[in-house]
């Protein structure tokens, strides 16, 4: 992510959720519209953006890779998403490919710890520390890798949330094999007018600007792009640089109505 994060009360919902999947080991349902910070929310949980690289690359080790170690020995989780065209055999086997690294970096962890030692490696080594898998646009899963994802659930004992967008528990209440499973269900809700007046302020203050809802300007402001983006986090922040476009080019000192209009018209924005 390129900027910092920003935790909302939906990330926090979603935090709990994914707790409450990883600690009763089972399987949880994640849904909401497009752009709502779905992806976001797991990949932080996960700690993926900083494991992204290492997992996936798995070249040479370096000294700052303990950190990444630790992050994984915490959320003992693994993100994984199918590409559009993933057949069950690729899913099975990146799949495999994910967890495997994962645990020999939680290992790497635990023995700098010293909660492995020479004594005990030959009886832990091999053992899987992970906990949850997270699934992101589960959409794309066919009804034979739903199957595998379910043997892997009831073999390995591995918690399993699916995220997509609505519709998605209907979706999969046609499997009921798999639907039985299902423990948890998570709606992912657009940011809340209190929660985009936060996210807001953030925002201002990047472009070294104070945001004041009782100023007129400032509230016609905010009214634009609460009906423009209506809470939609990915919407904000597609529409926040062209905000920064239009100031710098006219030379504009403030954000107002018009500012706002010209920005969103740069961008394609559909249905949320």
């Amino acid at each position: 992510m390129s900027q910092r994060f920003i935790v909302t009360k939906e990330h926090r919902r979603f935090t709990e959720f994914a707790d409450a999947v990883r600690r009763g080991h089972t399987i949880g349902l994640c849904f909401g519209p497009a752009g709502v910070g779905k992806t976001l929310s797991a990949r932080r949980y996960a700690h993926w953006e900083k494991a992204y690289d290492l997992l996936t690359y798995w070249g040479p080790r370096a000294d700052s890779d303990a950190k990444i170690y630790a992050a994984l020995a915490r959320s003992r989780t693994v993100l994984y998403t199918p590409s559009v065209l993933t057949t069950p055999r690729v899913l099975k086997d990146e799949l495999d490919q994910a967890i495997t690294r994962t645990n020999i970096c939680i290992e790497q962890h635990l023995e700098a710890v010293g909660q492995i030692t020479p004594q005990t490696w030959g009886r832990r080594h091999g053992r899987n520390h992970v906990q949850l898998v997270i699934v992101d646009e589960s959409e794309r899963l066919r009804p034979t890798a739903l199957e595998l994802l379910r043997d892997r659930y009831d073999r390995d004992n591995i918690a399993l949330i699916l995220i997509g967008m609505p519709g998605l528990e209907k979706q999969f209440s046609h499997y009921p094999q798999f639907y039985s499973r299902v423990g948890f269900a998570h709606q992912y809700r657009p940011l809340g007018t209190d929660e985009l007046l936060f996210v807001l302020q953030r925002h201002w203050r990047s472009l070294g600007k104070t945001l004041d809802p009782e100023d007129f300007t400032d509230a016609q402001a905010i009214a634009s792009i609460t009906r423009i983006t209506r809470g939609n986090f990915r919407l904000l922040e597609r529409l926040f640089p062209q905000i920064e476009r239009v100031l710098k080019i006219n030379e504009l000192d403030t954000i107002t109505n018009d500012v706002i209009e010209a920005a969103a018209s740069t961008l394609v924005i559909g249905t949320t």
